[in-house]
């Protein structure tokens, strides 16, 4: 079964780079809403549109567990500016 990475991104311009190990195209990720909540207002909640992007995708999960952080890495999403991944942590002068 492929196992995919994604991209997520939000009407701000932030990003999320998660796996799916199943493939699930109804699958959004597990980023902590109160740190996409903080950056809305109650009336943009009100028409709230984001894309899903497949950015990688491979049948072993190894791979996918590896080549994830170095895709958060790549894309910055751990920068707090930048996307809502929290892992690997954001250190300012990397």
């Amino acid at each position: 079964m492929k196992k995919v990475i994604y991209k997520i991104t939000y009407p701000n311009g932030k990003i999320y780079i998660g796996k799916d190990l199943t493939n699930t195209l109804t699958y959004f990720g597990s980023v902590k809403s109160e740190y996409v909540e903080k950056d809305f207002t109650e009336d943009e909640r009100k028409n709230f549109t984001i894309k899903k992007e497949i950015i990688y995708e491979s049948e072993s999960v190894d791979e996918i567990n590896k080549i994830e952080s170095q895709l958060i890495l790549e894309y910055k999403s751990n920068n707090p500016k930048i996307g809502y991944n929290r892992w690997p942590k954001f250190k300012l002068n990397s």
